[in-house]
């Protein structure tokens, strides 16, 4: 997973930074591929084989269809794909495509484009933290950390603020 072997290379073997980006990004989209090509034959055999199966299958596809906007999938996708946090790579991903029907060029495009921002991020908050690390101790790094969360939660609660307080349908903008 692209999450903790870029960090891994980065950090710890000190590998240059397009070496790393590269093997975390092919390295993630390797399972991608059969994921993709393999998730419906097998969800077919499984609903042969078995009255539950093909129930579950069935009500998860009618329930998905029934809650998406095929209009914004591909974007949607990459920008969950994107998201570096646990539970949003290229695995689930790949599910959520499967459960979309979405082809397999779109889905692996979707899923390779929000891999490659995963990576772009993920590179450089690990060379941020190891350059704070490095010249400010760790720390630094731990109170920097601790600011931006505390920045971040200040921030999510004045805006929860405006939208309960402030009018305009309690829209943010």
């Amino acid at each position: 997973e692209l999450r903790v072997a870029l960090p891994v290379a980065l950090a710890v073997y000190k590998m240059p930074v397009v070496l790393a980006f590269c093997v975390s990004v092919l390295s993630n989209l390797i399972p991608v591929v059969f994921l993709l090509l393999l998730l419906k034959p097998i969800s077919i055999f499984l609903s042969k084989k078995s009255i539950f199966f093909n129930k579950f299958f069935s009500w998860l596809f009618a329930r998905t269809a029934k809650k998406t906007n095929n209009a914004k999938t591909w974007l949607g996708l990459a920008l969950f794909v994107a998201i570096p946090l646990p539970m949003t790579g290229a695995w689930t991903g790949s599910a959520i495509a499967f459960l979309l029907k979405m082809p397999f060029g779109k889905a692996f495009s979707a899923i390779a484009t929000g891999v490659v921002v995963a990576g772009v991020v993920v590179a450089f908050l690990t060379k941020t933290g190891v350059a704070i690390n490095k010249y400010f101790g760790f720390s630094t790094l731990l109170l920097t950390i601790a600011f931006l969360a505390i920045l971040g939660f200040s921030f999510r609660a004045f805006a929860k603020n405006i939208k309960v307080a402030g009018g305009r349908g309690g829209k943010f903008f």
